[in-house]
C-alpha cells in the first residue's frame, strides 16, 4: 500500500446517525422540558436571601465540639451499621449473582432471579428502613437490613457481570477432571472474581458509611438521628460539627478502602 496514499475516514450509516440524533436530542429535548419542573428559572434567589445565608453560614462556620466524644460515638455506631450491612449483603449477593449469570445458570432461572434482584435496588433505603422499623422497632437493626437488602440487589448485578466476563478454560480445566458444578464453581469461577468482587464490596462499604447516616433520620440510629434532631432545633452548629465528624470519618474509610484495594492488584 502506498504510504502517501491516505486511507479515507469511515463513514458512519445512516441507521447509525439516525439513532444518535434521536438519542441524543430527545436528551435535550428533556431537559429544556424539565427545566421549569426542577425550578430552575429560581436559581436567582440563592443570591437573593444573603441574609438568611450569612446567619446559616456563621453558625455553620463556628461548629460547637462541646459533645464531640457524643457524636463520635453515634459516628462509629453509624460505620457498624454500614459495615454489618455490607457484611449481610456480600452473602445475600453471592448466590444470587451465580443464579442470575447467564454462563453458569439456565434461561428460566436467569429472569426471575434478576427480576428479584431489580427489585432489592430500585426501592429506596428509607422505604425499606420504614418497614424494618416497623416489623424489629426504632433502633440500628432496623438500618442494617436497610442496606443490606438494598445492598444485596447492586453488587448482585455486579458480581453477576463479572462471573459473565470470566475466562472459561479454567472451568472447562475443573470440568475435563470429572469435578461436579460446586467444584467447577469454586475452582474455576471463584478464584477470577474474587478480586473484583471484593472491591466491588468495599466501594458499596463506603457509600454505605453514608447511606446509614441518612437512615439516622428515620429513627435506625447512629450520626442521623442527632444531625436531624440538630436540624430540627436549629443547631446548626452542632450541624456543622457532625458535618466535620462525617466528612473525615468517610474519608479515613475510603482511604482504608484504597489500600486494601490495592493489596488486592
Amino acid at each position: 500500500m502506498d504510504p502517501s496514499v491516505v486511507p479515507a475516514a469511515p463513514k458512519k450509516p445512516l441507521r447509525d446517525w439516525s439513532l444518535d440524533l434521536l438519542l441524543w436530542g430527545g436528551l435535550a429535548v428533556v431537559l429544556v422540558w424539565a427545566f421549569k419542573t426542577v425550578d430552575l428559572p429560581n436559581l436567582p434567589n440563592l443570591f437573593s436571601n444573603s441574609e438568611n445565608m450569612r446567619n446559616y453560614g456563621r453558625d455553620f462556620l463556628n461548629p460547637d465540639f462541646s459533645a464531640w466524644r457524643v457524636l463520635v460515638a453515634q459516628m462509629w455506631l453509624t460505620i457498624q451499621i454500614a459495615l454489618w450491612g455490607t457484611f449481610l449483603a456480600v452473602f445475600l449477593a453471592v448466590p444470587l449473582s451465580l443464579m442470575a449469570s447467564r454462563n453458569l445458570s439456565p434461561a428460566w432461572l436467569v429472569w426471575p432471579v434478576r427480576r428479584v434482584m431489580d427489585l432489592m435496588r430500585s426501592i429506596p433505603d428509607l422505604v425499606i428502613g420504614t418497614l424494618f422499623i416497623v416489623a424489629v422497632g426504632l433502633g440500628p437493626l432496623a438500618g442494617v437490613l436497610a442496606i443490606a437488602l438494598n445492598t444485596a440487589g447492586v453488587l448482585a448485578k455486579l458480581f453477576s457481570e463479572a462471573v459473565e466476563s470470566i475466562d472459561k478454560g479454567p472451568i472447562e480445566g475443573v470440568k475435563a477432571t470429572g469435578a461436579g458444578r460446586l467444584h467447577e464453581i469454586a475452582w474455576g469461577v471463584i478464584p477470577q472474581v474474587a478480586p473484583l468482587w471484593t472491591s466491588f464490596a468495599l466501594y458499596r462499604f463506603e457509600s454505605n458509611s453514608r447511606a446509614a447516616t441518612v437512615l439516622g433520620l428515620i429513627g435506625a440510629g447512629g450520626i442521623g438521628q442527632v444531625l436531624f434532631e440538630s436540624l430540627q432545633a436549629f443547631d446548626y452548629r452542632t450541624v456543622s460539627t457532625i458535618a466535620l465528624i462525617i466528612v473525615v470519618a468517610v474519608t479515613l474509610i475510603d482511604m482504608l478502602s484504597q489500600a486494601m484495594r490495592r493489596r488486592l492488584l
